[in-house]
């Protein structure tokens, strides 16, 4: 099981770099305001950024004074994430709603030592980034130490280390649930859960967000997100297809019923992928007389590369193409963005597992085909 984190908090440092001007508080008809003091600062001043989709847009600046006091004023139409900053480096996630919120922090690390009033929101935006920050690290441990199990065999090891990390991020999930009521969570549940791999989860979370934050954007963008892929999430029957062979034939999905089908999304160009593929190899050959088989789909354009990688890989199950590349007709319908993506279907086309990879995907086949 490959435990890599897929989804991280929007980072502020992150997103600063590719700020617009737009000098201006004023986006709505509800008034703020930020009265702040920070210890140890010098002259100059502070900015304040609002959170956009894909970047932080700048929205005002204001003096520092001596005593190190500040303030912000401005209208927002809902709860929105904003942040203060005195650098790409040093800020403070806010977020803003018809209130007055109150910062004290030092200078040298706003983030670090902050003390925020005024603002459950904000305050609660803290708790889940301190959440966060502290998993990371732990989380990096546990899949260096469930890899290497894995690659030695050491199966019930390498499951408590997958049940170390599966308490991770319940303690996650449990805090997003736990506010369903705030946009903190929802804004979290957006950007820190899977929906390719936790859809049940999200979509049970975007259920409550639709009663409880019905006008929130970040309610709109997670419904928005998880519509396109109720149709292809873990439970579902896989959504069939069928492809060019590269004997010049076609197979459709549907055809491999009655055995447990591994989509596999990959392509001769994909470095990771041709990678991966001895592996992947490896575990074909141990279960393919077990009831198991692959569906290669390459996102090639080129025919020739495509039948290259399959030669010189020795990929020896069943491949299809439509050679469209990223507007492939099945990447699409499954809505792949990156590759190797993998979809693990049972006996009767119901998708069972999606991501599963190396030691993960083996762990997994061992379970159903031992």
């Amino acid at each position: 099981m490959n435990l890599k984190k897929y989804v991280v908090m929007a980072s502020a440092v992150a997103l600063l770099g590719g700020c617009q001007g737009n000098k201006s508080a004023s986006n709505g008809s509800g008034d703020f305001t930020i009265m702040g003091k920070l210890q140890n600062a010098t002259a100059g001043q502070i900015y304040l950024f609002e959170l956009g989709e894909q970047q932080f847009v700048a929205r005002d600046t204001a003096d520092i004074a001596q005593d190190g006091t500040f303030k912000f004023e401005g209208k927002v139409k809902e709860p929105t994430f904003y942040r203060v900053g005195l650098d790409q480096q040093n800020g403070l996630m806010l977020v803003l709603d018809k209130s007055t919120i109150k910062v004290e922090a030092d200078a040298s690390d706003l983030n670090g030592t902050a003390k925020i009033e005024g603002s459950q929101d904000s305050e609660l935006f803290q708790q889940l980034n301190k959440l966060v920050t502290d998993s990371r690290q732990k989380e990096a441990e546990l899949s260096q130490q469930f890899n290497q199990a894995m690659s030695e065999g050491k199966t019930e090891e390498a499951e408590g280390y997958r049940n170390e990390y599966l308490a991770i991020q319940k303690n996650l999930k449990n805090f997003l649930a736990q506010h369903p009521g705030s946009v903190v969570s929802a804004f979290g549940t957006l950007n820190l859960i899977n929906p390719m791999t936790d859809f049940t989860f999200a979509d049970s979370m975007s259920t409550l967000y639709a009663e409880k934050l019905p006008d929130s954007k970040y309610t709109t963008l997670l419904n928005s997100r998880l519509e396109s892929l109720r149709s292809t999430a873990v439970g579902s029957v896989a959504p069939d297809f069928s492809l060019a062979t590269p004997e010049g034939g076609s197979i459709a999905l549907s055809s491999l019923r009655g055995k447990y089908v591994l989509i596999d999304f990959w392509a001769s160009w994909c470095g990771p992928c041709r990678k991966e593929n001895p592996n992947v190899v490896k575990m074909y050959n141990r279960y393919k007389d077990k009831g198991f088989e692959i569906f290669g789909v390459s996102l090639d354009q080129s025919r020739e590369k495509w039948l290259k990688a399959i030669a010189d890989d020795k990929l020896t199950w069943p491949h299809v193409s439509d050679l469209k590349g990223w507007e492939s007709a099945a990447a699409q319908l499954y809505q792949v963005d990156a590759i190797p993506q993998t979809i693990l279907l049972d006996k009767e086309g119901k998708i069972i597992a999606k991501g599963l990879r190396g030691a993960e995907l083996e762990a997994k086949l061992a379970s159903l085909l031992p």
